[in-house]
């Protein structure tokens, strides 16, 4: 949520040790019921509960907008807390600027591919118009950031533009399976997007994070040495392929059956998945994601292996201890989950718990991001409980997008594309929307998890980006989108 980008680590591969080859026809596969309806109600409930006039905050403070997108997501997928969706929805659409560049921070010039792929996607799956969301053509822009022709390998791969040079693009598989995402979801997608997308899976079904390696991008998974597989990676990159499948992409349902299959071969025996890295472990945000890919290639009992592991993490009244009164909340992994029934759950972790259960309730929906908003949900979530956010903006329908025609190189930017339109018109608009804070939110750190990954580790990182972060943007580092 939308969902996890984390750290590349060069840890060495991860092996598929069981490698399943039932075919199972992928596209237009239903959304099955969730493994528990009253789970993923109470985490929606909850995570309705965090929001404060329409956004989640971060880790220091500040409006967080990419995990405010991230709730959108879990939110829509289960089709509960409506008021809190659709204020959150338009405190994005007002703020597209404050997620995507750097204008807050006085350095214009920038637009993240990462993020616009990702506000392109949540703008369809919340039913606004992603043509016109907060006076932006997010799929103008998105179509304009994707590398052309004369790109060789890296052809039709989401990249930043920026007025500056600013090094090699950092954007990842999970910006480029939003980018395929969004498209489909809006329109025409152009074939090259999803080419460079398969080009990131090695030949034994998982993903790698990243493109890029210490001597540049390399053309293929298999040709970068030592690649690291990841089963987050992997589990977005199905998912995108899925939705590719569906708008008839070529080649995407064999790879995303491929992905699948490797993803069976990481579950573990209690239906759990780590990451790769400092995720590697056990934890509610990779077996969430897994989960719903799964759900949506039709591995229906992997997925609800995956989602009672989930429940296992989850604070209930009953087994909630100190911490009760968070039931719905569910635990990034065991240890804190036994810390919060202990002692509940301090307000320096309450960031951790906001993130985990935003992707790991996506396991419990089981509906895949392809199909998000377009799906009635199998759940009815109880309403938004006391003390979410008030604001209620109207939301315009998805509109029919007439089909833009296929991308083969990079568009140019046109008037509607731009990162600053003259007369912004946003389609979605709040009532009551706050103004934008005069203190911007810090920019994400790079490749710092964005749900439910610890992030204490962090700290001492973030001070000094913190400290010096002015100077770093100038030189260029581009913000991780969340």
């Amino acid at each position: 949520m939308l969902l996890s980008r984390r750290l590349a680590t060069g840890l060495g591969a991860i092996v598929a040790t069981t490698v399943v080859t039932a075919a199972v026809p992928l596209a237009g596969v239903a959304a099955p019921a969730p493994a528990d309806a009253a789970a993923a109600r109470d985490a929606t409930s909850w995570l309705a509960g965090e929001f404060t006039d329409g956004t989640l905050p971060g880790p220091f403070g500040g409006q967080d907008w990419g995990l405010t997108v991230d709730g959108i997501i879990a939110m829509s997928a289960t089709g509960g807390s409506a008021p809190t969706r659709q204020a959150a929805t338009g405190q994005v659409a007002a703020h597209v600027r404050s997620y995507n560049s750097y204008d807050d921070w006085g350095i214009e010039g920038f637009t993240d591919g990462g993020a616009t792929a990702k506000l392109l996607y949540v703008a369809s799956a919340a039913g606004a118009d992603p043509t016109d969301f907060g006076g932006y053509d997010l799929r103008a822009v998105t179509l304009s950031l994707l590398a052309g022709a004369d790109a060789g390998h890296q052809r039709g791969r989401i990249t930043s533009r920026t007025t500056a040079d600013s090094g090699p693009d950092a954007s990842n598989t999970f910006d480029q399976s939003f980018a395929v995402l969004g498209l489909a979801r809006s329109g025409d997608l152009p074939q090259d997007t999803v080419d460079f997308l398969v080009r990131q899976q090695c030949a034994a079904g998982g993903f790698r994070l990243y493109p890029d390696t210490a001597d540049g991008p390399s053309p293929s998974c298999d040709e970068q040495p030592g690649a690291t597989l990841d089963v987050d990676s992997t589990a977005m990159a199905v998912q995108a392929l899925l939705a590719a499948a569906d708008s008839g992409a070529a080649g995407a349902s064999d790879a995303a059956r491929r992905g699948a299959d490797w993803l069976v071969g990481q579950q573990h025996a209690d239906g759990s998945f780590g990451g790769s890295g400092p995720t590697t472990g056990a934890n509610s945000n990779s077996t969430g994601l897994a989960g719903q890919a799964l759900a949506g290639a039709g591995r229906d009992s992997q997925a609800a292996r995956a989602a009672h592991a989930v429940t296992q993490l989850q604070l209930t009244a009953a087994n909630g201890g100190a911490a009760a009164g968070d039931a719905g909340a569910i635990a990034y992994h065991a240890e804190s989950f036994t810390g919060a029934v202990s002692t509940g759950i301090a307000d320096t972790d309450r960031d951790q718990w906001r993130r985990a259960t935003a992707q790991a309730l996506l396991g419990l929906a089981q509906v895949p991001l392809g199909r998000i908003g377009l799906d009635v949900p199998p759940t009815s979530p109880t309403p938004t409980p006391t003390g979410t956010a008030t604001p209620t903006p109207t939301v315009s329908p998805t509109p029919t997008v007439a089909p833009t025609p296929t991308v083969t190189g990079t568009a140019g930017p046109s008037p509607s594309a731009t990162g600053s339109p003259a007369t912004p018109s946003p389609t979605v608009s709040p009532t009551g929307t706050a103004a934008p804070s005069t203190t911007p939110a810090a920019p994400a750190l790079p490749g710092l998890p964005t749900t439910g990954a610890a992030i204490i580790g962090y700290v001492l990182v973030a001070l000094l980006l913190i400290g010096g972060g002015v100077v770093l943007l100038v030189l260029g580092r581009r913000r991780r989108a969340q």
